[in-house]
């Protein structure tokens, strides 16, 4: 078998190593995360912007230059460094098992690839990371913590996941915001695949609890493309029939529900201002890691 430092990053190559432990230290392996700051204020080493004195302030901060000109008395603000807390909330229901006819990961075992390398990333910068597994209810809850052995605690979670039930994000998001002590970035790494009203109503409630929402919407490159040619006989998940058909058929109307599907899902994102990231099984497990970063960087900036 390839050793790790001859791996590449893609689904085919990450298959290959045994157990997500493995996988996870593969992914991360030579991945830099940056610095990240919050948006509360502090005095720490970076400048944000003035404010107007107020009785009792602290004059060393006084920007006396700004005082000279305007005669009027103005703090210095700055940036503060805080750690952040991020909550991984995977769905494990029975869809997330689907692997496609030339997938070699399914929907389930690539979402905890990228949590798992996630988790790593999130500790290795010194900041609190914790899991919640759900279908209709939360299965297991992990508490967050900066403590990097606590990334082999989440790792196992993710591995004794039920991996069956309906999704039910709405009953989840409660579960989760319930026990949330502070506000938190809550990444989503699901297929969506539920009540048409669940996925907002759930963004809803996250974003009314002041928590950040990032949603990793996984599927299979089967779903997306059909490239079924053969007549197919179509398993039934989360209590659907099973359907036997000819791909031709369909191809057309099921591509049309698809594009309806994935633009309701990032509507109810656009709706609850959290971010959405379409996530296919066949890319390389590095690329939603380096959009997520990206895109909080854009928001910083």
């Amino acid at each position: 078998m390839a050793t790790v430092s001859t791996l590449q990053l893609d689904p085919q190559s990450i298959a290959r190593l045994e157990g997500l432990e493995l996988r996870a230290r593969h992914i991360v392996e030579g991945f830099l995360s940056g610095q990240h700051r919050s948006h509360h204020r502090g005095q720490s080493v970076e400048f944000a912007e003035h404010r107007e004195y107020a009785a009792g302030d602290d004059l060393r901060y006084v920007d006396w230059k700004v005082y000279g000109k305007t005669d009027r008395v103005y703090l210095k603000q700055y940036e503060a460094e805080t750690n952040l807390t991020c909550y991984l909330l995977l769905d494990v229901s029975e869809s997330m098992q689907y692997r496609g006819p030339d997938s070699p990961l399914s929907k389930l075992e690539y979402g905890q690839c990228v949590a798992a390398a996630l988790a790593y990333l999130v500790t290795r910068q010194g900041d609190s990371v914790g899991l919640a597994t759900f279908d209709a209810d939360i299965q297991d809850f992990v508490t967050a913590s900066s403590n990097p052995a606590h990334v082999e605690h989440l790792i196992h979670v993710m591995q004794r996941a039920g991996k069956s039930g309906t999704s039910d994000f709405a009953s989840a998001a409660a579960a989760v915001t319930e026990r949330l002590r502070r506000r938190s970035i809550v990444i989503l790494l699901s297929d969506l695949l539920g009540r048409a009203d669940s996925l907002k109503n759930a963004l809803a409630r996250l974003r009314h609890s002041r928590h950040e929402t990032i949603v990793l919407h996984t599927l299979d490159a089967a779903e997306l493309d059909f490239p079924f040619e053969r007549a197919t006989l179509f398993r039934g998940l989360e209590s659907l029939p099973n359907l036997m058909t000819e791909p031709h058929g369909v191809r057309k109307a099921y591509l049309e529900a698809m594009r309806q599907f994935l633009e309701h899902a990032h509507s109810a994102c656009r709706a609850t201002q959290a971010d959405y990231e379409l996530v296919r099984t066949d890319e390389p497990l590095e690329a939603p890691l380096r959009r997520l970063l990206t895109s909080r960087l854009r928001r910083r900036a």
